[in-house]
């Protein structure tokens, strides 16, 4: 099960899936819809280092 790591980070929009990659970055995608052509996912937010 996922941990909420941080809240409004980020402005969601209607019809997109926001989640975590492998690098640690937030990526949207839009959400397939009935046949539609997958779009491109597309950085958000950068992760931020650890001092």
């Amino acid at each position: 099960m996922g941990k909420i790591i941080a809240k409004n980070v980020i402005t969601r929009k209607k019809g997109f899936l926001y989640y975590v990659d492998g690098k640690g970055n937030v990526c949207e995608a839009q959400m397939a819809r009935g046949g539609k052509k997958k779009a491109k996912k597309k950085k958000v937010v950068k992760k931020k280092k650890k001092k």
